[in-house]
């Protein structure tokens, strides 16, 4: 197994200096290396993807999704929401836990509570919801976002999550009606509209290569976020083992999926810290099928 250096020109220790990466319609801020920390921020869309740090800029963000318990994306789940109290904002945000794991989380918090000196009597729960996979939710403050929970592959119960946009559209009988013949539509009563809902963003979390082929949806949204742990061929082995994806594993299925994909931002997470900065380029630049490195972006 090769073991590299980190690249002196960024410091992969530092999970608080985050990455940003701008896409037409939202940007991706946050922090990800494999069992170091992992935490995504969209601003736009008022969502936290795991709380393994909790810098200063996920306080303004009221909803923080959990793919799985590992410390490494959970442990600051209560960090976000004492922060948020301390700076005595009037909002209480919302922490999705995956059903498997919830009532673990419920005992977890309060141990951490009560370990902090808070008296059992002063205990007080933050907003939780237990989400169960294949059964949608809309944000609590975002009621034009849909989310969609699915289970993926790893070393324990974890989940993926696919963010849909709603939105009303125009049935096609009327597109070409002018505005005031709509007006007039709409006083009548006639429903000229139907609701649709588009995928924009998936995370698949922790897991196995074969969850990217399984729950092969992901590829309709507009943005994929997938971890890509182990580079290096003689590490497949070491991937299954610890429930995690290979980069062969994700050319493959890129190459199954092909271009009929409707994602336009494959953006790489995860990465072992093992590798430096620029042998994780050198490697993704490599096997990535061609036809898809435009669309990659690496989470570094």
């Amino acid at each position: 197994m090769k073991v590299t250096e980190p690249d002196k020109q960024y410091n992969t220790h530092n999970a608080l200096k985050q990455v940003n990466i701008e896409l037409k319609r939202w940007s991706l801020q946050g922090f990800s290396i494999s069992g170091l920390s992992t935490y995504f921020q969209i601003p736009e869309l008022d969502l936290c993807i795991d709380m393994g740090e909790c810098p200063m800029s996920a306080l303004s963000l009221n909803h923080v999704l959990l793919t799985h318990s590992h410390g490494d994306h959970s442990r600051c789940l209560m960090r976000h929401n004492s922060l948020r109290r301390m700076m005595q904002n009037p909002i209480q945000a919302v922490y999705y836990i995956p059903e498997p794991v919830y009532a673990l989380a419920v005992d977890m918090i309060k141990a951490e509570t009560l370990f902090e000196g808070v008296s059992e009597e002063r205990f007080d729960l933050p907003r939780l919801e237990s989400v169960r996979a294949g059964k949608s939710f809309e944000l609590a403050y975002r009621k034009d976002l849909e989310v969609f929970p699915f289970n993926v592959k790893h070393s324990i119960p974890a989940f993926g999550y696919t963010v849909f946009c709603k939105k009303k559209k125009l049935k096609k009988e009327y597109m070409e009606c002018s505005r005031e013949q709509i007006i007039s539509l709409k006083k009548s009563g006639v429903e000229i509209t139907n609701n649709v809902r588009q995928p924009m963003v998936s995370f698949m979390g922790d897991c196995l290569g074969e969850s990217l082929w399984e729950e092969r949806h992901i590829w309709n949204s507009l943005a994929v976020i997938c971890e890509c742990t182990f580079l290096d061929p003689d590490e497949a082995g070491m991937a299954r083992k610890k429930g995690h994806t290979h980069i062969d594993h994700l050319a493959q299925v890129l190459s199954r999926v092909g271009n009929s994909m409707a994602c336009q931002n494959i953006i790489l997470t995860h990465f072992s810290m093992r590798y430096s900065k620029k042998r994780v380029l050198d490697v993704v630049n490599e096997v990535i099928p061609e036809e898809f490195r435009d669309r990659v972006k690496v989470f570094l």
